[in-house]
């Protein structure tokens, strides 16, 4: 068995990349996302080269589950049971609001306040348990929610992360009488300092639990039914990936799953190509998400927020997302502006172009009518062909008429507002951080990523683009790639002064050979194992922290004692660093340990995916009408995995490839280099 399959499942379209270990060949596949059951786009698209299920040495998963469970709010029911007083910690959050500048905002946590409990018990900030936890009141609790049918209960108690005796003794009385294993506690999820973030996440994980373990477990077992006996492995939001029964215990990790994997082949391809800095653009059915990768390091986060309120602290890829994607659907308000998203048509019905009831237009129906999209060979292979009139009709029913635009104008303002938006996002992620968008390159993927390339050069000012070999399936791609990791954290919150790095020393081990033994669990092959370990820091009196990476050194297993000189050292750098300065004389503060162990699996040579022979005019396939800059422009076509590495060709023209459409606009050239990637930069004058 050498085969190795990364499935990601989009809005849209389930990808596939198949890699034979053995032999460096890849094969890939484009199948409708199925709805509301994604395992059956899943399974369709393992199956859609024929190949034997038996043959697969590993299959790793990028899945939008849980982030749609989120977004639609269709998760479990869940009950809570919490300290007294600390019911409506859910919905104070942090007292923001969903309109900065409104006098009222709306939220509805995803547990309803009467099925929020409290029980006596306290446990103090420094660990010390005030109040033994009232073991007959969490039996009543339970009793209560079972009764209101709920399906899953997270048990979030005052200070847990210092101490989980309470917690654990709840959990405990728990699981001898909840009906099913959807039974966590705080601190198993997120053992560190502050209630609102804390207290949120274990209750989104429990949300997502009945759902998300359901979904992995029905593939589990379609996957052994059909002969598969390798290891199967979930992508994380951090870019790592982790067994499924991780999956199945932590499903909050996969909130922005698919994306993330996107991420990661985004910066193996570019670190392959010589590219260290890249702004990556996915654009699916669904959404366009933004990525930024600074010196080869893809930019993690400690928490983010799906939709207002929903906050998830948990490590994640910074990934900026909009809904501008392929299905966006294009309208005009009452005011007489158009819009784009960020409703969208995705798989069911789709475009207008698709034929399958949708009567809005949408941004892949503006290519099709400009175009710039084969209509006799759509991506995805599942229709035999677009209905380019019907498209045009819907543009001009809902945008031309409305604005008394052609129908040509009309879906050329409906891409340069899809546009504006996309160019928005990148500049969120680079200008508006500090970063010049002229010292990057522009990597798009997803299924209409490259068509909207050479507007994102001239909208942001990037100076060149890499595309993909294969950009419709890159976040399959990534799953291949991603290596497994496993992140732990544990609040310390002491005075570096009084730190006790022995303490310290001890925690971190227990990090270490916990992600040490999760490793030694999976069947994967690792070529070697990294630890990677921070510290969150602040003087005393400041709320937020920074980031202080800690050099530590292991032998025969063991990790070696840090110094507190070491560590305010680390911390100074790190702070000047994020700052420009020091605060003199001012006291430091650990507040929390993080570990991040990985193991580090092989990378196949992408040198594998470039044309091996082939010539620019055997690639050549005809030529099509297209529309560019208010003009219409006779564009030479090119079948795109027939052009050989060092191929140049000269916009406008447009390569064409099962999984997606390369737009290479007037004024700009194309190159293919020798992983079979096209560089996009504007033609010397």
């Amino acid at each position: 068995m050498s085969r190795v399959r990364g499935v990601d499942v989009g809005g849209t379209f389930t990808d596939v990349f198949v890699l034979d270990e053995a032999t460096g060949k890849a094969s890939v596949a484009k199948v409708p996302t199925s709805r509301p059951d994604q395992s059956r786009g899943f399974l369709a698209g393992i199956g859609a080269d024929g190949a034997d299920l038996a043959e697969a040495s590993v299959i790793v998963h990028g899945t939008t589950a849980g982030t749609n469970a989120l977004l639609e709010r269709k998760g479990a029911r869940v009950g809570i049971i919490t300290t007294m007083g600390l019911r409506d910690v859910l919905e104070m959050r942090r007292r923001d609001r969903p309109r900065t500048w409104g006098l009222r905002g709306d939220f509805d946590p995803v547990v309803p306040r009467h099925l929020r409990l409290e029980v006596a018990e306290r446990t103090l900030a420094d660990g010390s348990i005030r109040t033994p936890v009232d073991l007959d009141a969490v039996r009543a609790a339970a009793a209560t929610l079972l009764d209101a049918g709920c399906q899953a209960v997270a048990v979030l108690f005052a200070n847990a992360y210092a101490n989980p005796a309470n917690e654990a003794a709840a959990l405990a009385a728990l699981r001898a009488v909840w009906p099913n294993d959807h039974v966590r506690g705080s601190a198993e999820i997120l053992p560190e300092i502050r209630e609102c973030e804390r207290f949120s996440t274990t209750a989104l994980n429990a949300f997502l639990q009945p759902e998300v373990s359901g979904y992995i477990d029905r593939l589990a077992g379609a996957l052994s039914a059909g002969g598969f006996g390798g290891e199967f492995l979930i992508v994380q939001s951090n870019g790592g990936v982790m067994s499924t029964e991780s999956a199945c215990r932590l499903p909050v990790r996969t909130a922005l799953s698919g994306p993330a994997a996107g991420v990661i082949a985004a910066g193996h391809i570019a670190q392959s190509a010589g590219f260290e800095n890249v702004i990556t653009g996915d654009m699916g059915g669904t959404s366009f998400d933004v990525a930024l990768i600074a010196g080869g390091q893809s930019m993690l986060s400690p928490q983010t927020a799906i939709d207002f309120g929903m906050v998830v602290r948990t490590p994640m890829i910074e990934i900026t997302t909009i809904g501008a994607g392929g299905g966006s659907i294009a309208w005009v308000d009452k005011g007489g502006l158009l819009n784009i998203g960020p409703e969208s048509a995705g798989s069911m019905p789709g475009p207008v172009a698709y034929g399958l009831g949708n009567t809005r237009p949408t941004v892949t129906d503006a290519n099709a009518v400009l175009g710039r999209i084969d209509p006799d060979r759509p991506i995805g292979g599942a229709l035999a062909r677009l209905d380019v009139a019907a498209a045009a009709a819907a543009i001009d029913a809902h945008v031309g008429q409305p604005l008394a635009l052609s129908t040509t104008a009309a879906a050329e303002a409906i891409l340069r507002v899809a546009n504006a938006r996309m160019a928005g996002a990148i500049r969120l992620v680079s200008v508006e951080r500090g970063f010049d968008p002229k010292r990057f390159a522009f990597m798009p993927f997803g299924g209409g990523g490259a068509l909207h390339t050479g507007a994102m050069l001239k909208e942001v000012g990037i100076g060149r683009a890499i595309i993909p070999r294969y950009p419709g399936v890159t976040s399959a791609m990534g799953c291949v790639i991603a290596d497994m990791r496993q992140d732990f954290v544990q609040t310390i919150n002491a005075l570096t002064k009084a730190l006790d790095t022995a303490r310290l020393r001890v925690l971190l081990q227990r990090q270490v050979d916990a992600g040490f033994a999760l490793l030694d669990a999976a069947l994967s092959r690792f070529e070697r194992r990294d630890i990677v370990v921070a510290l969150d820091m602040a003087y005393v009196g400041q709320t937020h922290t920074v980031a202080v990476p800690l050099n530590v050194t292991l032998q025969a297993g063991r990790i070696a004692e840090p110094t507190v000189a070491e560590i305010e050292a680390a911390f100074d750098t790190a702070y000047r660093a994020t700052y420009g300065r020091l605060l003199a004389g001012g006291a430091r503060r650990v507040m929390n340990l993080r570990c991040a162990v990985i193991g580090r699996r092989p990378k196949f040579d992408l040198k594998s995916l470039a044309p091996m022979d082939g010539s620019v005019a055997g690639a050549r396939v005809g030529t099509r009408r297209v529309h560019f800059s208010d003009a219409w422009h006779e564009t030479a076509i090119y079948d795109r995995l027939r052009l050989p590495v060092g191929a140049e060709i000269a916009g406008p023209a447009i390569l064409a490839q099962p999984d997606t459409t390369v737009l290479i606009e007037p004024g700009l050239t194309g190159r293919v280099d020798a992983f079979g990637n096209t560089i996009l930069e504007p033609r010397e004058a």
